[in-house]
């Protein structure tokens, strides 16, 4: 019984210290929701309203677009790529 012991005391330790991330986590992640329920009940979104900003997306496409001008300039000037 006395090996037991040591084991269900460690396994106790663990347990509550996974309780207490976790609870953190729980209410950590709940602040962030309201913040963000209250940015939206505001009419903003953090970086929508920067117009200097440019979505994501676009910037791939831009990239792709110079990419492919420069493929197409490299054609016309014929060196083989």
């Amino acid at each position: 019984m006395a090996f037991i012991t040591p084991d269900l005391t460690a396994a106790a330790i663990a347990l509550t210290a996974l309780s207490i991330v976790s609870l953190v986590a729980l209410r950590g992640w709940r602040d962030w929701i309201q913040l963000k329920r209250e940015e939206l009940a505001a009419g903003h979104a953090p970086l929508a309203q920067d117009p200097g900003v440019p979505h994501a997306g676009s910037r791939i496409e831009i990239a792709d677009l110079k990419e492919r001008l420069r493929k197409l300039e490299a054609i016309a000037a014929g060196v083989d790529l």
